[in-house]
């Protein structure tokens, strides 16, 4: 049988302002999440549904309760042939193993469960590996899944047929992305040696928010653009499919991707052929708004083709990286303890797991410790500096004439993101930061640079982006004085205002 791709993965990431139009409050407990599960598919028609277990707490009962629940619906809708639950596993290599062996035992059981029920099975079948960084890590998953679902005891009856787990590749460094290819590849000539047969087909899965987080947005969108020009041309070389991923949410930082700009998106990143839809698509805007996004989504991203970028035109755009990653390094190392100081004090919107101490693991840039993406974005939005603006304007004066062209050639969307970004910056904030944080003075050179390259001012145009300001300005006379209550409830005002957190 061949599977079908869906176009539209919902996740569980606690990106989301406001409250969800099927809930009481703005955070979503695990308890929750099987309703939430249920109503991704069936009220906003999207087929996949990314369960995290590397990121955050998880319902263990998953397939019990969607079953038991909604057996009807699923009776009409098959998991793993009509509708898609996706594990992300956590990765060994950066955290505890044991929750990878319960997520192992769950497909096992889930596969048993459905057969038992009379619905299709294995009813889930791949799962996303996040940081994956060689071949190696992905074949060494599905050795030991293939090793634990051999397992007999007499207590012990999986009656499973997953015949084989399938690995989704999450690849979350710009570098990595860039040579993502070149891992897939291997990992090829490995599957073939190891299962004696090749995969139908491959999903790649890019990430959006990490690798902005630690080399800044320009390098990340060089980096997909040319991961999709490489992943068409490695596709017709295996003679095999590639159905690329993309990790976005709403802010341009992180993808960019809105209700109302499914049309800009899907002509930004063609040759996607799967988009997530996080929590802030899902609950920041009104819900027509958002069902008819995941509708041009679901029809619009299967029909769309990569460029192949020449040799030439890659070369520049790879030697234009170091310039604007430094920018942004010089500046996000120094003020680290701001956005720090900020993100903790986010309101909570899922049962995440700590990234620090026995339970996980933080994002880290040099010397510094920064916090996940959401955060991160989140901080420095509510200061009134966007992440987007942070070493972009020095990366572009460094670049020549025809190699900044180029960048425009492939980077569709850049002018639009910059000045979506630039209405919620704050300039006064700028000045008053810098006293405290001196390297936010170069982020005055990259504004100037940016106004002048594309003949803008960055500040706010509507009354929102104007109350926004506000706030923002608030927010950062209210630091050392105010209590974590009125921070966070000034925060969560800005992030309603731009509908999104972070």
């Amino acid at each position: 049988m061949k599977r079908k791709i869906p176009a539209t993965m919902a996740s569980q990431h606690p990106d989301h302002a406001n409250i969800p139009y099927w809930h009481n409050e703005a955070f979503i407990s695990v308890q929750h999440e099987n309703e939430e599960t249920y109503l991704a598919y069936s009220d906003l028609g999207i087929d996949e549904y990314k369960w995290d277990w590397e990121g955050k707490l998880v319902d263990e009962s998953v397939m019990e309760r969607l079953l038991s629940n909604y057996y009807e619906y699923f009776k009409e809708n098959q998991l793993g042939k009509d509708k898609f639950l996706t594990f992300r596993l956590p990765n060994p290599k950066a955290e505890t193993e044991f929750r990878l062996a319960r997520a192992f035992i769950n497909l096992l059981s889930s596969a048993a469960l459905a057969k038992k029920v009379g619905l299709y099975s294995p009813p889930l079948f791949e799962v996303i590996l996040p940081m994956t960084e060689s071949a190696e890590e992905m074949i060494a998953i599905q050795r030991a899944f293939k090793e634990i679902s051999g397992l007999k005891n007499e207590l012990l009856h999986f009656d499973a047929n997953i015949e084989q787990l399938e690995v989704i590749p999450l690849f979350e460094q710009v570098d990595t992305i860039i040579h993502s290819d070149e891992i897939l590849e291997k990992y090829l000539q490995m599957y073939k040696k190891e299962f004696k047969k090749k995969p139908e087909y491959m999903r790649p899965y890019t990430a959006r928010s990490d690798p902005a987080l630690n080399s800044g947005m320009v390098p990340t969108v060089i980096a997909i653009k040319i991961a999709l020009s490489r992943y068409k041309k490695l596709s017709e070389k295996l003679d095999m499919p590639l159905y690329p991923i993309i990790g976005t949410a709403m802010l341009p930082f992180r993808g960019g991707l809105r209700p109302d700009n499914v049309p800009d998106f899907v002509k930004e990143y063609q040759g996607m052929k799967t988009a997530l839809i996080q929590s802030g698509f899902r609950y920041d805007f009104d819900k027509k708004v958002v069902k008819k996004g995941i509708s041009e989504l679901n029809k619009l991203l299967p029909k769309g083709e990569a460029k192949i970028i020449p040799d030439n035109e890659e070369k520049i755009l790879r030697e234009m990286i170091p310039a604007f990653e430094e920018g942004y390094r010089q500046v996000i190392e120094e003020v680290a303890p701001l956005i720090n100081q900020l993100s903790g004090i986010l309101p909570k919107r899922r049962e995440r797991v700590q990234h620090i101490g026995l339970f996980g693991y933080s994002r880290g840039m040099g010397k510094v410790t920064l916090p996940r993406a959401i955060g991160f974005t989140a901080a420095l939005y509510s200061v009134g500096i966007p992440p987007e603006l942070i070493g972009t304007g020095r990366g572009l004066r460094s670049a020549s004439g025809p190699d900044k062209k180029v960048l425009e050639k492939y980077y569709l969307n850049f002018k639009k993101d910059i000045l979506t970004a630039g209405h919620y910056l704050n300039k006064e904030n700028i000045k008053k930061l810098s006293k405290q944080y001196s390297s936010f003075a170069l982020v005055k050179d990259d504004i100037a640079v940016l106004e002048e390259y594309f003949g803008s001012k960055l500040e706010p145009q509507t009354l929102e982006e104007k109350e926004h300001h506000i706030l923002t300005s608030k927010i950062v006379d209210s630091l050392e004085n105010e209590s974590k209550e009125k921070l966070t409830d000034l925060i969560v005002r800005a992030a309603k205002l731009r509908r999104s957190l972070g």
